[in-house]
C-alpha cells in the first residue's frame, strides 16, 4: 500500500499540499488529476524521493520498486529491444553474476531467482512491448540514435513497462503516441500485475485502465471509486449538495441574525437572543465551492466560401522520388469534419502537410480555392515557439498594426490572461505553450484547420473547451489524434490512410477501435497455415537463432548439473548430520531442493527450444 499520511509541501512560498492524504492498495490502478499546475508531478517526484517533504510522511512497502519515465532514452548506438532489456536492472545483473559466480549456493539463488522472475522470456516480452508502441521486428533491431526524440521517449516508455516495478508512476503516457498505441496502453495497463498510478488528461484512458480517480484540488487529496465520468458525476453531485448546503446555511444565519438584530435591546426577548447567537458563534460554515474559471477558445469566424474549398484529382504525394500515397481524388468543403485514420507511418501527418501546401504533388493536381486560408497546427509547431519571448510578443510580430489591448483579448480568448502574457513562454506550461500554438493556428481566422495531435498537454476542461469551439468553428476541420473522445464529440466523417490509399471509412470510431485491437485481417491469417499448403521454410537467420537459443539452454542445464553434483558432495558429508549442525544442514538441504527446482525449468526451456528446433528445420 502507498501511503501519503498528512503530507505538506510549498514551492517558493507557493503551497501545493497542506495535510494532503490518500491510501492506495497495492495493485490498483489510479488515475491522478487536477487543474494544470497544481502539483500532479511534483506529487510524483515526492513520491520517488527527489524532493523532500515539509511535513507529513509517504511510506510503501519494503523494497518496493517504484518506476517512471523520466526522460526520453538518450541517442546512442544501443538497439532498442537491448536498451529495453537493459531497463530491468535486476534481471540484467543476475545475468551477469550468473556468469561469474562459483559459489554452488549463491548459484542456485541466481538460478532460482532468474527463474521466478522469468527472465528467459525476457526478450520475448520486451518485443510484444515495443511492437505494441509501434515498432516492428526491423525497427527493434536499430540503433536509438536512428529516431526522433519522441520515438526515443516511447522507448523509454517501453523500458519501464517491461522493468515491471510494484509502483508504476505515468505522466501523459499518451502525448508521444499514436492511437493505436493508446489503445494498447490502455489494455497493457488495465492487466499491469502492480500498483499504477497515471497522471492523464485523456478521458478514454480514464475511463478504460483505472478503477479509481485521484483527485488533487485545494491542496487536497481525494480518492474517489470508478473511473473518470463516475467520478466527475460524483463530484458534480457532491459539488451541487455542498453549494445546496451553503445556501441553506446562510438562510439560516440570516434568519437568526435578524431576530438577534431585532430584539437583542428587549428585555423580554434577550435570553432567546443570545441564545441565537451561541448558535451563531457554534455554526461551522460551509463554504460554497468556487466554481472553476471556464476554459475557453475563441475561434475568429471566417467568410464562407463556395465549395468545394479543396480538391485532389489523382494525385500523389511523398518525398523524394518515393510517393507515400498515391491515386488521391478527395474532395474538401468547408462544413466538413473530418478525422485521419491510419496506423503509425501509414501517410496521416504526410496528407495533413500536402492539404496545409507544405507539401507538393509528385503526380496528379491539387487544386484550392483561390481565396483559401489554412490554419495548421501539430505538435512540433509547439516545440518551436520562441522560448525566450512572451505570448504578446508572438502577437506583436504577427500583428504589428493592432493595439496592445486588442492582441491581449486575442490571447485572453485562448485562456492566455494578463499574467501568461507577460510571461516568457520558456517558463509557460505545456498546456498553456499549445493555446498559444492554436492561437497562432487561427489567427487569421481560416478556412480550413488541420489539427495534428491538438490535445497533447491540454487538461480535460481545456479539450473540452476545444471541443466547444470546434463544434461552433465554421470552417472545415481535419484531425489526426489518438483522443476519441475528441474524434467522437467533433468528426462527422473518417478518412481512412492505409496502404498508400485514402478513402472513407465507412464503420464507426468504436468499430475502428476493435479493429485495431484485433489486428489487421491479413495479420490474423498469416498466423494460420493454409491447410493444403506447404508451410514456408524458415530463414537460415531464424534457425541460427533457435540454435542458438537451444545452445544457451544446454549450457544454463550443464551448468545446474555441475552445481548439484557440488551440492550432492556438499551433503554426502557425514560430520553435516551431526545435531550440532542441524541448522547449517537444513540450509544446503534448502539450496539443494532450490537447485532441483531450477534444473526441471531449465530442462523445461533446453526440450521447448530443441522442439522449436527440430520444427523448424523440418519445415
Amino acid at each position: 500500500m502507498l501511503t501519503l499520511d498528512a503530507i505538506t509541501y510549498a514551492i517558493e512560498g507557493r503551497p501545493l499540499f497542506e495535510a494532503a492524504s490518500a491510501r492506495i492498495p497495492t495493485g490498483h490502478k489510479v488515475g491522478l488529476v487536477g487543474a494544470n499546475g497544481a502539483g500532479k508531478t511534483t506529487l510524483f517526484r515526492l513520491i520517488r524521493g527527489e524532493l523532500a517533504l515539509e511535513s507529513g510522511e509517504i511510506s510503501l512497502p519494503v523494497r518496493a520498486r517504484i518506476g517512471g519515465v523520466a526522460q526520453e532514452v538518450p541517442s546512442s548506438a544501443t538497439s532498442l529491444i537491448d536498451t529495453v532489456l537493459a531497463a530491468d536492472t535486476e534481471r540484467a545483473e543476475l545475468l551477469a553474476e550468473a556468469e561469474t559466480a562459483t559459489d554452488p549456493a549463491r548459484i542456485a539463488e541466481v538460478q532460482t531467482r532468474l527463474a521466478d522472475i522469468d527472465a528467459w522470456s525476457a526478450e520475448a516480452r520486451a518485443s510484444a512491448i515495443l511492437r505494441g508502441l509501434g515498432f516492428d521486428a526491423e525497427a527493434q533491431r536499430r540503433p536509438c540514435s536512428d529516431f526522433s526524440g519522441g520515438w526515443r521517449m516511447r522507448v523509454a516508455l517501453a523500458g519501464v513497462l517491461f522493468a515491471q516495478p510494484d509502483l508504476l508512476l505515468l505522466d501523459e503516457p499518451t502525448n508521444y503516441l499514436d492511437l493505436e498505441g493508446a489503445l494498447w496502453l490502455e489494455q497493457y495497463l488495465a492487466r499491469y500485475p502492480h500498483t499504477v498510478i497515471i497522471i492523464s488528461h485523456d478521458r478514454d484512458l480514464l475511463n478504460r485502465a483505472v478503477g479509481s480517480i485521484l483527485h488533487l484540488e485545494n491542496r487536497k487529496l481525494t480518492l474517489w471509486q470508478g473511473p473518470y465520468d463516475q467520478f466527475a458525476r460524483q463530484r458534480a453531485a457532491a459539488r451541487a449538495n455542498l453549494a445546496a448546503a451553503a445556501k441553506k446555511q446562510e438562510a439560516r444565519r440570516a434568519h437568526l441574525q435578524s431576530f438577534v438584530d431585532r430584539f437583542k435591546a428587549k428585555a423580554s426577548k434577550a435570553v432567546q437572543a443570545q441564545a441565537r447567537v451561541k448558535m451563531l458563534e457554534k455554526m461551522e460554515p460551509i463554504t460554497a465551492p468556487e466554481e472553476a474559471a471556464k476554459q475557453v477558445f475563441t475561434f475568429p469566424v471566417p467568410e464562407q466560401l463556395s465549395p468545394p474549398i479543396i480538391t485532389l484529382d489523382g494525385a500523389a504525394v511523398g518525398y523524394g522520388e518515393k510517393p507515400v500515397l498515391r491515386r488521391l481524388n478527395l474532395r474538401i468543403d468547408q462544413d466538413d469534419r473530418i478525422a485521419l485514420l491510419g496506423r503509425n507511418g501509414e501517410g496521416k501527418s504526410t496528407l495533413s502537410k500536402l492539404l496545409a501546401g507544405k507539401l507538393e504533388t509528385c503526380e496528379g493536381r491539387i487544386a484550392r480555392s483561390s481565396k483559401l486560408r489554412i490554419g495548421y497546427f501539430a505538435q512540433h509547431q509547439v516545440d518551436e515557439l520562441d522560448l525566450g519571448a512572451t505570448p504578446l510578443l508572438h502577437l506583436q510580430r504577427l500583428r504589428p498594426e493592432e493595439h496592445q489591448a486588442k492582441l491581449r483579448a486575442r490571447l485572453a480568448g485562448f485562456g492566455l490572461l494578463a499574467d501568461q502574457a507577460e510571461t516568457e513562454v520558456g517558463k509557460l506550461s505545456g498546456g498553456q505553450k499549445a493555446r498559444l500554438s492554436l492561437l497562432l493556428a487561427t489567427l487569421d481566422a481560416p478556412h480550413l484547420l488541420i489539427l495534428d495531435e491538438p490535445t497533447n498537454h491540454l487538461d480535460i476542461e481545456s479539450r473540452e473547451a476545444l471541443v466547444e469551439a470546434l463544434t461552433a468553428y465554421s470552417g472545415a476541420v481535419i484531425l489526426v489524434s489518438h483522443d476519441m473522445h475528441l474524434l467522437s464529440l467533433v468528426a462527422d466523417r473518417l478518412w481512412l490512410v492505409k496502404g498508400g490509399a485514402v478513402a472513407p471509412y465507412a464503420a464507426d470510431l468504436e468499430a475502428y477501435r476493435a479493429e485495431l485491437l484485433a489486428g489487421d485481417p491479413e495479420d490474423r491469417a498469416a498466423a494460420k497455415p493454409a491447410p493444403k499448403e506447404k508451410p514456408a521454410q524458415p530463414s537460415r537467420e531464424k534457425i541460427l537463432a533457435l540454435r542458438a537459443e537451444a545452445r544457451k539452454c544446454e549450457e544454463r542445464v550443464e551448468k545446474l548439473s555441475e552445481m548439484l553434483a557440488k551440492l550432492d558432495e556438499k551433503l554426502a558429508d557425514p560430520a553435516l548430520y551431526e545435531a550440532e549442525r542441524a541448522t547449517e544442514r537444513n540450509k544446503w538441504l534448502l539450496k539443494h531442493a532450490e537447485a532441483r527446482e531450477a534444473m526441471g525449468r531449465a530442462e523445461e526451456l533446453w526440450m521447448a527450444a530443441l522442439e522449436a528446433l527440430e520444427t523448424a528445420m523440418a519445415g
